[in-house]
């Protein structure tokens, strides 16, 4: 294996895939060079390439300077990397930072705003990109960072913050009226941590899954009900608002014929089931809206303590109910993205390549 490697999909066909080869990138001015070491592989990372396309996720990672051929794509992924290399005053090596990452071993960043937080890269084409998606926190700036919980933020962090802000975001619009809360794909962490965050809050939090998982999902604790999607019609018809993190069409039909003006809400979330249909759902939610409102109405460091209290909690609620698989390498990384892709990995488990 060469020094460096690069991990693409065809965005055409998400199965089939390649792994490039290449020298270490050079630095220039203004520049620093990351070393891409632990990563997290979930349904989340199928999301950003189902929709890489229409939000812009493909354009993080050009794969044209690594060599790859055109019509391939680089799936963004969560965890920490490593400054080996820098020309920027306060990037330093041996720095450590967590943040959106290629799936590759190397990644050539501009860091801007540098402060003791950690830094944002400015390079030109992540310029009209989603600003949050563009940070890089330092370890050593993180009141949310525990060396021995890594796996766990690389797991979880991005869609804990998903969670966390779809959870402020209801709370700060009253819920829209909805006495109830229906998430689909209820035993995905996106939805058991956005449970976590909305039970006790007011409306009557309900999950709905696949029978295999009801007895998982019911042991997490945050759902007032779990039902399986057949289960549909027994729902109270009470105003309810539906976070679908599943993307399947067949239970969004069921539950507006079955709730009817009782549905005061319908908010398409994810996709773990690859199915674009946000479209025909009321609305899509964002994270990154929802924290650049946060952002105005608190300041950026009152949102990550905020955030910090919260993951903490859920952090010591999730106890032992999670299963980290370690893999190493690119053989690996494909396996984790082809069982991610086809829905293969048990709601228990977390997947974490080492690159």
């Amino acid at each position: 294996m060469a020094p460096s490697w690069t991990f693409a999909v065809d965005r055409e066909d998400l199965t089939r895939t390649t792994v490039v080869d290449g020298p270490v990138p050079e630095l220039g001015d203004g520049a620093a060079l990351l070393r891409v070491d632990r990563v997290g592989m979930t349904a989340n990372n199928v999301t950003y390439a189902v929709l890489g396309e229409s939000f812009g996720y493909w354009r993080f990672f050009p794969p044209e300077h690594r060599g790859v051929e055109p019509g391939l794509g680089l799936v963004p992924l969560w965890g920490f990397a490593d400054v080996v290399a820098s020309t920027v005053d306060g990037v330093t090596v041996g720095q450590r930072v967590y943040g959106y990452l290629p799936p590759a071993t190397h990644l050539v960043v501009r860091p801007d705003r540098v402060d003791a937080s950690g830094f944002r890269d400015a390079s030109a084409h992540r310029a009209g990109l989603p600003s949050p998606y563009n940070a890089y926190r330092l370890t050593t700036g993180d009141g949310a960072y525990q060396a021995d919980e890594e796996d766990l933020l690389v797991l979880f962090r991005p869609l804990f913050y998903t969670s966390f802000m779809l959870a402020d975001y209801l709370a700060d619009n009253d819920f829209f009226g909805a006495t109830t809360l229906v998430l689909s794909s209820a035993s995905s962490k996106t939805a058991y941590a956005a449970a976590f965050e909305l039970h006790g809050r007011g409306p009557r939090v309900v999950g709905l899954t696949s029978p295999g998982n009801v007895a998982y999902t019911e042991s997490l604790g945050c759902y007032d009900d779990v039902l399986t999607y057949a289960q549909v019609e027994t729902l109270t018809p009470v105003p309810t608002a539906y976070l679908d993190l599943a993307g399947a069409p067949a239970t969004r039909d069921a539950l507006r014929e079955h709730l009817g003006d009782h549905l005061v809400r319908d908010v398409a979330v994810g996709l773990t089931y690859q199915i674009p249909n946000a479209g025909s759902a009321g609305e899509f939610f964002f994270a990154p809206t929802q924290m650049r409102k946060r952002g105005e109405d608190w300041g950026r460091d009152e949102l990550e303590r905020r955030f910090g209290v919260a993951w903490r909690r859920f952090v010591d609620a999730l106890g032992g109910r999670v299963e980290v698989r370690v893999g190493d390498g690119p053989d690996a990384l494909r396996t984790a993205w082809l069982d991610a892709l086809a829905g293969r990995i048990p709601a228990q488990v977390g997947q974490v390549l080492r690159l």
